[in-house]
């Protein structure tokens, strides 16, 4: 199906199938652990190099932003039909939830959900035809790179609300 022609009512008919670890399932998703370099005088941590698109294979960045969340906030849903998101987390924590739309993918249905932040930095590849979202859980804020394939198109940006499906995939959860 492609993004333009997904709605709230054919997303509410939909299975979708939770997958239990914190690594993603979903094809074409690529999550890489990022080293953080930490000395007496601070830390470093890279968040993109030019030899991951050949050796890990992420894509080269034409539009780099960066968004801050505030505590509790949950941004989604969205998804994009052309152009490829690659997140890193740089201040706070985060929850991202991925879902697979694309009808021909292996992992159509799949639902993926990835924890990152300072603590643990990583680099998530979410690639066209994912719905995608997440959930600031540090105060008091997260903030996030994103570096893209493609210059931002408001014509590629398909939303949907956050509560239209999967509502209580949202951390935290007491118990």
């Amino acid at each position: 199906m492609p993004p333009d022609k997904i709605t709230v009512n054919w997303l509410k008919k939909r299975k979708f199938f939770k997958q239990p670890i914190n690594q993603p399932t979903i094809r074409d998703v690529i999550l890489k652990e990022l080293k953080s370099f930490l000395d007496g005088r601070g830390d470093v941590v890279e968040l993109w190099s030019l030899p991951w698109v050949k050796s890990e294979g992420f894509v080269v960045p034409r539009h780099c932003y960066q968004s801050a969340t505030d505590f509790g906030v949950v941004k989604c849903w969205h998804l994009h039909a052309v152009h490829t998101d690659q997140f890193a987390v740089t201040r706070g924590k985060i929850q991202i939830c991925l879902v697979d739309l694309r009808a021909k993918s292996s992992t159509f249905g799949h639902v993926n959900v990835i924890f990152s932040g300072i603590e643990k930095p990583r680099l998530l590849k979410i690639p066209p035809g994912v719905l995608h979202g997440w959930k600031c859980l540090s105060f008091p804020e997260v903030i996030v790179h994103n570096y893209q394939s493609h210059v931002y198109d408001p014509k590629d940006e398909f939303k949907f609300p956050w509560n239209c499906i999967l509502e209580d995939i949202w951390e935290p959860r007491n118990g």
